[in-house]
């Protein structure tokens, strides 16, 4: 009877642990196809240069099929166990902040980013994969069919990491979000299995991002060969990363004077107090280490998207 009780115990405790494994929050939202096929984009300028991108906003705000099927895939993942961030919500919240900015410049030199209106969405919705759907409705007399397709993207890297599509049984309902349901049902748990297993990897080898290392152009003496202690800044710098990076996971792709690359750096997906690792976390521990006697170096820290961040050395 005890062995019986034990054997209870052992499946009731391993339950509740895969019950409680961290899970990547997602962010359901319609592919950047499918926004360009149906005639929602926009243009925008960054530096002088024009480029078309997909405008969600105005999909939202004029289809509601999308926002009912897109709510549907998102009922789906929440109901096996994946927080999720609303893409509708998010951009409505980034649209009443006053204090969004269009530029991030340097006080001194004036140095300018710009980032796409996607970019400045993920930013805020700080989601770890984005779920892409697009469909087509297929008609044959008095039935339709949905072809969908599932794309999941690593919000970090933009690496497709799941896949599913197919087409649904043909049916006579009108409504879009049941035919998305019928047709998605046979391949979302294998998806779901996707995701967690790239979620998993992240969780044991750590986040993938690019990180470069920059110097100010403003007249003074500091260099990435500048020495302290004689040890040049390089190798001060590579020696941080090796001590932070996850299993000293990263790649120094680039090195010069004034600038290092950093490739496939693997930051922890978590910080010491719980709270979620991102790039502009990361750079800024090595912003206050270098901030530090003896080295004594301003910087400023320039994200570029998630998964991309610049150090710049010289002044804020």
């Amino acid at each position: 009877m005890k062995r019986i009780v034990s054997i209870f115990a052992i499946i009731a405790t391993t339950a509740w642990a895969y019950g409680q494994a961290k899970k990547p929050t997602l962010m359901v939202m319609p592919a950047e196809v499918w926004c360009f096929e149906n005639g929602y984009t926009t243009t925008y300028s960054m530096q002088g240069k024009s480029t078309k991108v997909a405008d969600y906003e105005r999909a939202y705000q004029e289809n509601s099929n999308l926002f009912n099927a897109t709510t549907k895939i998102g009922e789906l993942m929440a109901e096996r166990g994946f927080p999720l961030k609303d893409m509708h919500s998010t951009i409505r919240d980034l649209n009443r902040s006053v204090i969004e900015d269009e530029m991030t410049t340097s006080r001194n030199s004036g140095a300018v980013l710009a980032e796409t209106p996607l970019e400045k969405l993920m930013a805020r919705a700080k989601g770890d994969i984005l779920v892409e759907l697009a469909w087509k409705v297929n008609t044959i007399g008095p039935k339709r069919s949905i072809t969908y397709t599932l794309r999941g993207i690593d919000a970090y890297t933009n690496k497709q990491i799941a896949a599913a599509q197919g087409t649904g049984p043909q049916s006579f309902t009108a409504e879009i979000p049941v035919l998305i349901e019928e047709a998605v049902l046979a391949n979302m748990d294998n998806f779901i299995s996707q995701l967690q297993a790239h979620f998993d990897d992240l969780l044991e080898n750590g986040r993938e991002i690019v990180f470069n290392v920059k110097v100010f152009d403003n007249g003074s003496d500091l260099s990435l060969e500048s020495e302290y202690g004689g040890e040049e800044l390089t190798d001060i710098i590579d020696n941080w990363m090796a001590n932070n990076t996850v299993n000293h996971r990263y790649n120094l792709s680039a090195a010069g004077e004034t600038h290092l690359a950093f490739e496939q750096v693997r930051i922890p997906l978590y910080r010491e107090n719980g709270m979620p690792m991102d790039t502009r976390h990361f750079a800024t521990n090595l912003r206050k280490h270098l901030r530090q006697a003896p080295y004594n170096i301003q910087s400023k820290v320039v994200t570029k998207g998630l998964g991309r961040v610049d150090l710049i050395l010289g002044e804020k």
